[in-house]
């Protein structure tokens, strides 16, 4: 296993999920329902398959598009959103 990408990914993520709308979603959800071991459980699940889409997907773009491509159109992409926030368009 490599553990350098694992770590890495980790805390990625995890820096980028602190506050985002599925952390405020899941807060909702609890003082709602009152069942946080629920809540726990769907919103694991959630985040999950969604980051196995998003592996899948990585995995099959970097079979046909060469990895400098993917990061030029990565960094493209945030910073065209970043404008387009900034401009007060988004």
């Amino acid at each position: 296993m490599n553990w350098h990408a694992f770590l890495t990914t980790f805390a990625l993520i995890f820096l980028a999920e602190m506050g985002d709308k599925t952390q405020l979603t899941a807060i909702n959800m609890v003082s709602r329902t009152k069942s946080p071991v629920a809540v726990f459980l769907g919103a694991s699940l959630a985040m999950s398959v969604v980051t196995l889409l998003g592996v899948l997907g990585g995995t099959l773009l970097v079979r046909y598009v060469p990895e400098e491509y993917l990061r030029k159109i990565a960094a493209s992409a945030f910073i065209l959103i970043g404008l387009a926030m900034l401009l007060g368009k988004w």
